[in-house]
């Protein structure tokens, strides 16, 4: 859908209704015949097109649009005209490397994508019969994941942490490990995102040598919340195309998608529905399920999704951080607490978890070494309490033992990433789930007792710190 899209399909051109309010983000047409929900409606001024998706019905007559653009400029009696279809982006087997927005025009300054066909960003996830089921973990070179929650080969997992903690420093290691190892490609949603963030992003996606195997549409927090409500849908478009069409293997990765629920209470309000559950609106669960439903894996290729969601007052209880943590298959909780020590990543290694943390999935060398590891680390949060009282000294021999083997556990897990090494001066560091077992069943039957803390901290493998 270009400028010049009235010129281009003269037959559309005769308006359906003209504008009668405009409140904010909302726009009331007065039409001559109800468009269905969700249509796409368009106007222009100046030569600049505006385009709304329809939200509501009013009566016979008149309809409640949301703007996509910005509204300055709009004036009662402007005619409207439809689409013909949904919102719709354009795809094409060149849209690797590419900055795009939630309607498929760029933002790096590129040419506009040669459109092979286009998606409507509202079809429906694939039949049940098509679908696969998830196959196994995939990794991700980072220890403490691969070890204690393990992400599912086409399946989802959610980074959930308050501000600050490192949610998005993870996504960009996960978007590298998949280009590194897996050689796959990624499609990033940024939902929300400020212009800044956005631009360091980009640019360190770049610097990584990432981009060329990855797709990024932005819809900004300066935007209309209709833009930050479908930009997720947008993008997952692109996934889809690259899944069925190109046939390959797809991260998913979206930041975040509390803000994607946030743009839906927004729009919930603007259009007057009455709130629910502590004021979320109440197609929130019918939103969330709408897009997780159609991240599925099929004979064509998969989609696997990573996705960081914002957890208000890191109140893990907030009702939309429960709908979100239903359609996950493995969740990555982190911790301020974390955090404050230094621990980076800074997860919680005894809450987070995932749903292939079972024998069967994981084979009884990986369970035995993860199950004796979570056991050290809640022997050892168990003690802390009274080891900050009396001191270590006071604790048994074999709690003594078992505190130490944990806490050099829990500096092992840190580890120099990619993503930050322009930061920090330390390269980042990939460790095979084979060495990772390797080494904590090591730690574990106290070969490394005599080595100092301090030369686990920020380190790889094992066998790498201690050359």
């Amino acid at each position: 859908m270009t400028a010049d899209f009235l010129h281009e399909n003269s037959w559309q051109a005769d308006a359906i209704g003209f504008i009668a309010a405009v409140h904010g983000p909302v726009v009331e047409v007065n039409c001559r015949m109800l468009p269905p929900l969700r249509r796409a409606l368009i106007t222009q001024v100046d030569g600049e097109t505006f385009m709304f998706e329809v939200h509501q019905h009013l009566d016979q007559h008149h309809i409640r649009a949301i703007t996509l653009h910005e509204t300055g400029g709009l004036y009662r009696g402007m005619p409207v005209y439809d689409s013909g279809a949904s919102l719709h982006v354009p795809v094409t087997g060149d849209c690797l490397g590419r900055l795009l927005n939630v309607f498929g025009e760029p933002l790096d300054g590129g040419e506009p994508l040669a459109a092979e066909e286009f998606r409507n960003i509202h079809t429906g996830p694939p039949p049940l019969a098509a679908t696969l089921e998830n196959r196994g973990i995939i990794e991700t070179g980072i220890k403490v994941i691969d070890l204690l929650c393990p992400f599912v080969a086409g399946g989802k997992t959610g980074l959930f942490g308050g501000a600050g903690v490192g949610k998005t420093v993870l996504v960009m290691e996960f978007m590298h490990a998949i280009a590194a190892i897996h050689h796959g490609v990624s499609v990033f949603a940024g939902v929300g995102e400020r212009l800044r963030e956005g631009h360091e992003l980009w640019t360190e996606m770049r610097k990584a040598d990432v981009m060329r195997n990855t797709l990024m549409v932005f819809g900004q927090m300066d935007e209309s919340p209709g833009v930050r409500f479908r930009v997720g849908l947008s993008a997952l478009s692109y996934a889809e195309f690259l899944r069925d069409t190109m046939k390959k293997e797809v991260l998913f990765v979206m930041d975040n998608v509390f803000r994607f629920v946030q743009a839906g209470s927004e729009i919930s309000s603007l259009l007057g529905r009455m709130p629910a559950t502590v004021g979320y609106q109440p197609t929130l669960h019918t939103e969330v399920a709408e897009l997780q439903d159609r991240i599925l894996s099929t004979d064509n290729g998969s989609i696997t999704s990573v996705q960081a969601v914002y957890v208000p007052a890191d109140d893990m209880s907030d009702p939309a951080v429960n709908v979100i943590l239903k359609h996950l298959d493995t969740t990555v909780i982190l911790s301020r607490q974390q955090a404050s020590k230094g621990i980076y990543p800074a997860i919680d290694p005894l809450i987070s978890t995932s749903k292939l943390m079972d024998r069967y999935s994981l084979g009884n060398t990986h369970y035995a070494v993860a199950e004796g590891v979570r056991e050290a680390m809640a022997k050892y949060a168990e003690l802390e309490d009274i080891i900050t009282m009396l001191g270590i000294e006071e604790l048994s021999k074999q709690d003594r033992m078992t505190v130490l083997r944990a806490r050099k556990l829990q500096r092992y897990f840190t580890q120099p990433f990619w993503a930050t090494a322009a930061y920090t001066g330390m390269a980042g560091k990939s460790v095979p789930l084979a060495a990772t077992l390797t080494d904590c069943e090591a730690f574990l039957l106290g070969k490394f007792d005599d080595i100092p803390e301090e030369r686990c901290y920020f380190q790889g493998s094992m066998q790498e710190a201690l050359q």
